[in-house]
């Protein structure tokens, strides 16, 4: 059974990835810093690497349907880092689309269910995209 208590490594593995997030914003506000943006890149990704364990990160990039997503983000890191930021963010945001795809219906219902802005999510037409993109049809009741 997996542990979910917050130890210190986790703390910092969750600051790291944080920052990681927020100097890449910063890069792309500042049109496309390449300090920046490398930054963001080292700090998420040893972020994500210190949250779920070596092992972990190791299974989840080196699994076989995420072979695409970790090729492309791996491409547009080492753009970025030798200096052709725009592209490398480009190929880099289309890996982590593809990488982290599979939690994509979990972020969905947890938009449903915020209570400020889970009403916007929770409208018809914006259902039936999640539900689309989500590869199945909502779980709606007809009664006849």
């Amino acid at each position: 059974m997996m542990s979910f208590e917050m130890n210190d490594r986790k703390k910092i593995g969750l600051g790291l990835t944080g920052f990681g997030v927020f100097f890449s914003f910063l890069g792309i506000i500042f049109f496309f810093d390449k300090g920046l943006l490398a930054m963001g890149n080292i700090l998420f990704f040893s972020g994500v690497t210190l949250t779920i364990g070596l092992k972990s990160s190791m299974q989840f990039f080196m699994k076989r349907s995420n072979f695409k997503g970790t090729i492309s983000f791996g491409v547009g890191f080492f753009l970025v880092i030798i200096g052709w930021p725009i592209i490398g963010m480009i190929i880099e945001a289309y890996g982590f689309v593809v990488l982290f795809s599979g939690f994509w219906p979990t972020l969905a219902v947890f938009l449903q269910k915020m209570p400020v802005i889970g009403w916007l999510f929770q409208q018809p037409f914006v259902r039936s995209f999640f539900d689309r993109y989500r590869g199945k049809k909502s779980t709606r009741v007809n009664l006849v």
